[in-house]
Protein backbone atom coordinates (compact mmCIF):
# COMPACT_ATOMS: atom_id res chain seq x y z
CA UNK A 1 0.00 0.00 0.00
CA UNK A 2 3.07 2.52 0.46
CA UNK A 3 4.09 2.51 -3.08
CA UNK A 4 0.39 3.09 -4.46
CA UNK A 5 0.03 5.80 -2.06
CA UNK A 6 3.57 7.40 -2.88
CA UNK A 7 2.45 7.06 -6.63
CA UNK A 8 -0.71 9.13 -5.77
CA UNK A 9 1.42 12.07 -4.03
CA UNK A 10 4.02 12.03 -7.26
CA UNK A 11 1.08 12.45 -9.12
CA UNK A 12 -0.83 15.13 -7.05
CA UNK A 13 2.40 16.79 -7.11
CA UNK A 14 2.98 16.39 -10.75
CA UNK A 15 -0.52 17.84 -11.21
CA UNK A 16 0.58 20.92 -8.93
CA UNK A 17 3.65 21.55 -10.91
CA UNK A 18 1.51 21.62 -14.08
CA UNK A 19 -1.15 23.70 -13.31
CA UNK A 20 1.67 26.27 -11.73
CA UNK A 21 3.56 26.42 -14.76
CA UNK A 22 -0.03 28.02 -17.00
CA UNK A 23 -1.05 30.06 -13.89
CA UNK A 24 2.62 31.78 -13.98
CA UNK A 25 2.83 31.74 -17.78
CA UNK A 26 -1.55 33.91 -17.26
CA UNK A 27 0.61 36.05 -15.04
CA UNK A 28 3.89 37.25 -16.42
CA UNK A 29 5.69 35.96 -12.96
CA UNK A 30 8.79 35.05 -14.52
CA UNK A 31 10.72 34.31 -10.85
CA UNK A 32 8.03 32.05 -9.98
CA UNK A 33 7.81 30.08 -13.36
CA UNK A 34 11.98 29.61 -12.84
CA UNK A 35 11.27 27.99 -9.49
CA UNK A 36 9.46 25.09 -11.44
CA UNK A 37 11.98 25.17 -14.24
CA UNK A 38 15.11 23.01 -14.44
CA UNK A 39 18.00 24.62 -15.51
CA UNK A 40 18.64 22.44 -18.33
CA UNK A 41 15.19 22.48 -19.34
CA UNK A 42 14.15 22.23 -23.23
CA UNK A 43 11.49 23.43 -24.59
CA UNK A 44 9.97 22.92 -28.52
CA UNK A 45 7.26 23.77 -30.90
CA UNK A 46 7.12 20.87 -33.50
CA UNK A 47 5.05 23.22 -35.30
CA UNK A 48 7.66 25.72 -36.16
CA UNK A 49 10.15 23.44 -35.66
CA UNK A 50 12.07 25.35 -32.95
CA UNK A 51 13.99 24.54 -29.77
CA UNK A 52 14.95 26.59 -26.73
CA UNK A 53 17.95 25.26 -24.52
CA UNK A 54 17.89 26.78 -20.83
CA UNK A 55 15.90 28.22 -18.48
CA UNK A 56 17.23 31.71 -18.83
CA UNK A 57 16.35 31.50 -22.67
CA UNK A 58 13.26 30.09 -21.73
CA UNK A 59 12.25 32.77 -19.43
CA UNK A 60 13.18 35.45 -21.97
CA UNK A 61 11.21 33.79 -24.82
CA UNK A 62 8.41 34.50 -23.03
CA UNK A 63 8.68 37.35 -21.27
CA UNK A 64 9.17 38.92 -25.02
CA UNK A 65 6.39 37.01 -26.52
CA UNK A 66 4.60 39.67 -28.82
CA UNK A 67 1.02 40.33 -28.22
CA UNK A 68 -1.70 40.19 -25.11
CA UNK A 69 -1.65 36.45 -25.09
CA UNK A 70 -3.82 34.73 -22.12
CA UNK A 71 -3.67 30.93 -21.01
CA UNK A 72 -6.23 28.68 -18.98
CA UNK A 73 -5.94 25.52 -18.56
CA UNK A 74 -8.64 23.23 -20.03
CA UNK A 75 -7.83 20.05 -18.57
CA UNK A 76 -4.60 18.51 -16.75
CA UNK A 77 -3.44 15.12 -16.87
CA UNK A 78 -0.50 13.65 -15.19
CA UNK A 79 1.40 10.16 -14.46
CA UNK A 80 4.27 10.37 -12.73
CA UNK A 81 6.28 12.93 -13.88
CA UNK A 82 4.75 13.23 -16.90
CA UNK A 83 1.89 15.51 -17.60
CA UNK A 84 -0.05 17.00 -20.43
CA UNK A 85 -2.27 20.24 -20.46
CA UNK A 86 -4.89 20.94 -22.47
CA UNK A 87 -5.03 25.08 -23.03
CA UNK A 88 -7.30 27.48 -24.21
CA UNK A 89 -5.05 30.08 -25.63
CA UNK A 90 -6.26 33.63 -26.33
CA UNK A 91 -4.63 36.33 -28.60
CA UNK A 92 -6.76 39.52 -28.63
CA UNK A 93 -9.99 38.17 -30.02
CA UNK A 94 -8.45 35.12 -31.74
CA UNK A 95 -8.69 31.62 -29.92
CA UNK A 96 -7.12 28.38 -30.36
CA UNK A 97 -6.68 25.13 -28.86
CA UNK A 98 -3.02 23.79 -28.13
CA UNK A 99 -1.51 20.86 -25.72
CA UNK A 100 1.42 21.27 -23.78
CA UNK A 101 3.11 18.03 -22.43
CA UNK A 102 5.70 18.45 -19.44
CA UNK A 103 8.30 16.01 -18.60
CA UNK A 104 9.96 16.12 -14.38
CA UNK A 105 13.28 15.78 -13.47
CA UNK A 106 13.35 13.53 -10.62
CA UNK A 107 13.52 16.79 -8.49
CA UNK A 108 10.28 17.71 -9.53
CA UNK A 109 11.23 20.34 -11.68
CA UNK A 110 10.39 20.78 -14.92
CA UNK A 111 12.81 19.46 -17.32
CA UNK A 112 11.14 19.31 -21.16
CA UNK A 113 7.95 21.45 -22.15
CA UNK A 114 7.00 20.70 -25.42
CA UNK A 115 3.87 22.88 -27.26
CA UNK A 116 1.55 21.35 -29.68
CA UNK A 117 -0.57 23.67 -31.62
CA UNK A 118 -2.99 22.98 -33.95
CA UNK A 119 -1.38 24.17 -37.64
CA UNK A 120 2.03 24.27 -38.35
CA UNK A 121 3.19 27.74 -39.32
CA UNK A 122 6.51 29.97 -39.74
CA UNK A 123 7.90 31.63 -36.62
CA UNK A 124 7.80 35.43 -36.26
CA UNK A 125 11.03 37.24 -36.94
CA UNK A 126 12.85 38.13 -34.18
CA UNK A 127 12.91 35.16 -31.68
CA UNK A 128 16.13 33.68 -33.77
CA UNK A 129 18.98 34.52 -31.19
CA UNK A 130 16.75 32.36 -28.38
CA UNK A 131 15.82 29.44 -30.57
CA UNK A 132 17.33 26.53 -32.92
CA UNK A 133 15.45 25.38 -35.83
CA UNK A 134 15.30 21.59 -37.53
Amino acid sequence: MGGSVRGVDEVAATRQVATAYVNDLERRDWSGLAVLLADDVVYEMPQTRERIRGKARFLQFNSEYPGDWHLRARRVVADGQLAAVWLDVRVGAEHQDACVWLELSEHGLISRIVDYWPEPYEPPAGREHLVERW
